[in-house]
């Protein structure tokens, strides 16, 4: 049986009812049958994965690897998933870097297939760091399954993290939050941004992104986000608006379909 968070309530008050739970909750999901099995079979194999072609070749070794980044879905695109592993990072032409979605570059540089002449499955703490991922993306899956918005308020802080490790500049970092999708969701929900916002100029969204932070935050300096208060304030914002939205969306429909059955 697969393994099923409790989660009782939805919106803010479900997110400080799973921060209470979360670390019991996660221990139960680590320690499931499956998980576990499938967790210690990659600790004593991916070693052997010196190649892209190897690791891509092995479906339980690739499931974890491509789950670690919340890539699972192209598990059958071996051709796809193997080129963007060749290529590596480093060539600006490289085709993890041609994508929008930043999670196949952060997928190629910590496998290092393509920039380095030794990969980096072979170093010594390489299991560990992408197990750790992997039971974390994993969980959020599984909150997701009953509570999407849940999902992207759980990933939040590691996906923040990533960006501030990955890019430098704030106007990198911003463009990386613009590539990664969860990110986006959040920070565009938590700012009260319309479905049409990812259609302006990119130049324009950066702006409004920064204005927006500053307003809310005090701050358009993604590195000062990682502040926990920052974040509590990001998160309980997507969530109370996500909420509103829904229930307004809930009430037109239940008036729709009042009015179509009175017709």
């Amino acid at each position: 049986m697969a393994f099923q968070p409790i989660l009782p309530l939805s919106g803010y008050a479900g997110w400080r009812f799973l921060a209470r739970t979360e670390e019991a909750q996660r221990k139960a999901f680590a320690t499931s049958t499956e998980t576990r099995n499938l967790v210690e079979f990659f600790r004593s194999n991916v070693a052997e994965a010196k190649t892209a072609d190897a690791l891509v070749s092995d479906r339980r070794l690739l499931g974890v690897a491509l789950g670690a980044f919340g890539l699972g879905e192209d598990i059958n695109a071996k051709a796809f998933v193997k080129r963007v592993l060749d290529d590596g990072t480093l060539d600006p032409k490289a085709l993890s870097n041609r994508l929008s979605d930043k999670r196949y570059a952060a997928f190629s540089k910590a496998m290092g297939f393509g920039d380095f002449s030794v990969a980096n499955t072979q170093l010594s703490d390489f299991p560990d760091r992408i197990t750790s991922r992997y039971l974390s993306e994993k969980f959020e899956e599984a909150v997701g399954e009953s509570d999407p918005n849940l999902r992207l308020a759980l990933g939040f802080e590691r996906g923040l993290s990533d960006v501030l490790e990955a890019a430098t500049s704030s106007k990198a970092r911003w463009f990386t939050v613009m590539g990664t999708p969860a990110l986006r969701t959040v920070f565009e929900g938590a700012f009260g941004l319309p479905s049409s916002f990812g259609s302006l100029d990119i130049d324009r969204q950066l702006e409004i992104l920064e204005d927006k932070s500053e307003k809310l935050l005090g701050t358009k300096d993604l590195g000062e986000m990682n502040a926990e208060a920052h974040r509590e304030t990001l998160i309980r914002n997507f969530l109370i608006r996500s909420e509103t939205t829904q229930q307004s969306n809930f009430g037109s429909g239940q008036i729709a379909l009042s009015l179509l059955t009175r017709a």
